[in-house]
């Protein structure tokens, strides 16, 4: 009796705010997800709807989500997103918000490992990386070069469209508005297929582009163009991380808009049949019990796809009925291994002369995608890498867990191996219909763009859109909502 008087007070509170006008700002919103997406909408929606609106954020697991770390011999190591590109621009104005500071670089170097041998090995000289670049593979790199930058040249528009406030229903309506249908058939064709188009080489994407693929997305040359020129592009560009760890974003982000962060699985959004606008009764349950409220606008901040069944929201009280789920996501796990590197495997007899920080793979060997000599998130004025033949902390990425026949493969001999198992990415295919952020009036899905492509900086651009699709759609401005030509109409808004 309790339960239902509360629910129903909280149902009239709710609907004499509703009844104040067309102008009423909303009473509250839910964010389900504590990730960047989620911290990052939460963000923006306060920006939009002012600091008196109630902003609820339910997170079954951790603040940050795939931005995690690992302690490691009392220092602490990144688990999940480990850097951004110097042109995730949202993530550098997050920073700059928070009084967060970038991290320092370490330079080391990189090879490319083809399960025999090396590829391709980076040198300390700038012109002979590019000297070998051309000797072993002509001007593919030059040509993959072009392609990415044509991509990304589009891509950045997004940032000027937000500025002006337009926002979009869809994926495919946003990637339209970038690059046309262009951008469209991107999500259609293999990388592969449109390397070759521009005159990159067969060799060169297998040797190089696919490795670079399995580092960032554990997936082959055959994902669609656009989410591999999205990583490829983090390749090239200079990369950053935030001192203290890139978690820090979203405990900060959350922290700024004073959001009530709950920590419990939502489990059901039901739709309350009212005049006017609509409401969403959310129920979740943590280790205390269960609980439930209403909500003006939901926004889902999490993946629903079809690995995720045992922890899936149902939607109930829709017409059409809603079902979000996608497909499948790519298992990618990151073990943290503090031992000494077994050189001789990657043909270093000596460990002393090995010389890289960070080894890249192609198809084979195929139990690992990458490993790297990485550093702490707290790196003092005199922090040096490990030397090759001392105990160092290697991240190591895999489809799998190593076993430990794996491990003793490429360690000598390790103190500790920590893990952390990822659903990182969708598995790519061809998705037919790109999903939509918009399931409702006021219910939005963020993870949506992530079947487009996926990484910390698309999950902010997410975030903003659907905070300005929400504000949009909650005052009729339509005109901002889902625009043609929008180059046109921003140049003569300048």
């Amino acid at each position: 009796m309790a339960r239902a008087a509360r629910l129903l007070a909280a149902l009239a509170a709710l609907l004499a705010a509703a009844a104040t006008g067309g102008d009423a700002r909303p009473s509250k919103i839910a964010v389900v997800g504590a990730g960047i997406g989620g911290s990052a909408v939460a963000h923006f929606l306060q920006q939009h709807f002012g600091p008196r609106v109630q902003i609820d954020v339910f997170e079954k697991g951790t603040v940050g989500g795939r931005l995690a770390t690992i302690s490691v011999n009392k220092q602490h190591y990144e688990s999940g997103a480990a850097s951004f590109h110097s042109l995730s621009l949202h993530m550098q104005d997050f920073v700059k918000q928070l009084g967060l500071r970038h991290r320092r670089e370490v330079v080391g170097r990189s090879a490319i490992f083809s399960g025999e041998h090396f590829v391709l090995e980076e040198t300390d000289w700038y012109l002979l990386n590019l000297f070998r670049l051309w000797w072993h593979y002509g001007i593919s790199f030059l040509r993959l070069q072009m392609w990415v930058e044509e991509v990304m040249e589009k891509f950045m528009r997004i940032y000027k469209y937000q500025a002006h406030g337009y926002a979009f229903s869809g994926v495919e309506e946003l990637l339209y508005s970038l690059g046309e249908s262009a951008f469209v058939n991107m999500t259609q064709r293999s990388v592969a297929e449109s390397l070759l188009q521009v005159g990159v080489t067969q060799r060169f994407i297998d040797d190089v582009v696919s490795a670079v693929l399995r580092a960032s997305y554990g997936q082959s040359a055959a994902m669609p163009a656009f989410a591999g020129a999205m990583s490829l592009a983090g390749a090239q560009g200079s990369l950053w991380s935030v001192e203290g760890g890139n978690k820090l974003v979203c405990s900060g982000l959350l922290k700024l808009t004073k959001a009530n962060v709950i920590h419990a699985t939502v489990t059901s959004v039901t739709l309350q049949n009212t005049e006017g606008k609509p409401l969403y009764y959310v129920e979740y349950e943590n280790e205390v019990g269960n609980g439930s409220d209403f909500y003006d606008i939901v926004v889902i901040a999490t993946p629903l796809h079809l690995d995720n069944s045992s922890s899936s929201i149902t939607f109930e009280g829709f017409d059409p009925p809603i079902d979000a789920a996608q497909g499948s996501f790519q298992p990618t796990v990151v073990s943290l291994v503090h031992g000494y590197l077994n050189s001789s495997y990657f043909g270093f007899p000596d460990p002393k002369l090995f010389p890289f920080a960070s080894i890249l793979t192609t198809d084979f060997p195929n139990f690992f995608c990458a490993l790297d000599n990485i550093c702490p998130v707290n790196i003092s004025a005199n922090f040096r890498r490990k030397q090759p033949q001392e105990a160092a902390v290697w991240r190591v990425q895999s489809p799998k867990p190593l076993l430990r026949s794996q491990l003793k493969t490429l360690f000598r001999s390790y103190y500790s191996v920590q893990t952390a198992e990822w659903r990182a990415h969708p598995v790519y295919g061809s998705p037919g219909t790109l999903p939509r952020f918009a399931l409702h009036d006021q219910l939005f899905h963020l993870n949506a763009l992530e079947w487009a492509a996926s990484s910390v900086e698309v999950m902010a651009v997410a975030a903003k859109n659907v905070a300005l699709l929400a504000y949009n759609r909650w005052y009729q401005d339509l005109d901002k909502i889902d625009q043609k030509d929008l180059m046109h109409k921003v140049k003569t808004e300048l």
